[in-house]
């Protein structure tokens, strides 16, 4: 079936939940198939706009979602009965990857064991800050430069070895728990890769194995193997699941955060993000900017700046904005001041 371009741009609006919004932290973690979630703010935000209702404590309090690192070596938010399988599918995997980079850091082997079974006597019962674990490690002999890489990476490389997740931030901070503590259902499918495709499908809308092998890190053999074990229908370019509905209505204004998951879903952002525009988009070293979606497309970027008394957001369109575009978006504004329960204002 061949689609417009319009046609395409809605489909996969709606299935990212922008033109649908959920009810639930659960119900957009399930739709979205992972969140990405370095930045704590930033997975707020994504939930906001995929949502109606909800606040950032929401999203904070909730138990029914959890993070770790998952496809591409990146921290995600995903629904928590998926947080093992996806752990044992991505786990190893990114254990590998990262040894050239542990050995540059001189988290040797025997090290990184033997930090692992002290996290298995310092964790049990707490949620510990980085800060924290540090020093227990320290007290430990097992001495390591806070203000260097090897923290993060010793901590990424215990939660791909399936010990540890991240749990509650503590204010600003990242805390740590024990996954076998804080993750207690496991809905492992028979066929990961085929169940991780077809929740990719069913967030992306309409896509191909080379956008599912981009999102996920996987080798593109591996995924094209995995669309093979669906039941797709072409669309396009691309292909979407047999249920999906080709037909649907236009995005309405959306702000979207950093790192946004609409923007990370596909290998080739074109049909949505003009490539003239694409470095205040992508600046580089992995940094996407906090966007505003018009129609399906990206057509410009915002920021904020808070005083004691308000927060204006400042939109930087690409081009000019039609007055029912702006209308819009001081929709969008006022439920972003809601959920983060600030006075918020529109700035053009």
């Amino acid at each position: 079936m061949t689609l417009s371009e319009n046609d395409i741009r809605a489909v996969r609006a709606r299935a990212q939940l922008l033109s649908a919004p959920a009810s639930d932290v659960l119900a957009v973690a399930r739709s979205v198939a992972a969140i990405q979630a370095q930045s704590s703010p930033a997975a707020r935000l994504a939930v906001r706009a995929r949502s109606q209702g909800l606040t950032a404590s929401d999203v904070d309090a909730s138990r029914v979602v959890a993070r770790t690192w998952l496809m591409r070596k990146t921290l995600h938010l995903v629904p928590a009965a998926d947080l093992r399988w996806l752990n044992r599918l991505f786990g190893p995997r990114n254990a590998q990857a990262g040894q050239g980079r542990r050995r540059q850091l001189d988290l040797t082997d025997e090290l990184c064991e033997r930090a692992l079974n002290h996290l298995q006597d310092l964790l049990p019962g707490k949620a510990l800050t980085r800060q924290e674990i540090l020093d227990g490690l320290a007290g430990n002999g097992i001495a390591l430069d806070a203000k260097s890489q090897a923290p993060a990476h010793l901590l990424a490389y215990a939660a791909n070895r399936g010990l540890l997740c991240r749990g509650p931030d503590d204010g600003t901070e990242p805390t740590y728990v024990l996954l076998d503590e804080w993750i207690t259902e496991d809905d492992t499918p028979d066929d990961p890769h085929a169940e991780l495709a077809r929740r990719y499908l069913t967030a992306y809308g309409i896509a191909t194995a080379e956008d599912f092998s981009a999102w996920s890190g996987l080798p593109l053999g591996v995924c094209r193997k995995a669309f093979d074990a669906l039941e797709l229908t072409p669309a396009s370019n691309g292909f979407a699941l047999r249920e999906t509905d080709l037909s649907a209505p236009a995005c309405p204004p959306r702000l979207l955060g950093a790192f946004d998951t609409y923007l990370l879903g596909y290998r080739d952002r074109d049909l949505f993000l003009d490539p003239a525009e694409a470095k205040r988009v992508n600046s580089g070293g992995g940094m996407i900017a906090p966007t505003v979606l018009v129609d399906g497309r990206i057509a410009g970027v915002w920021h904020t700046k808070r005083t004691a008394k308000q927060t204006k957001v400042v939109v930087e369109s690409f081009a000019a904005l039609s007055r029912s575009a702006i209308t819009g978006l001081e929709s969008e504004v006022d439920d972003y001041g809601r959920f983060l329960g600030e006075a918020a204002v529109i700035v053009i």
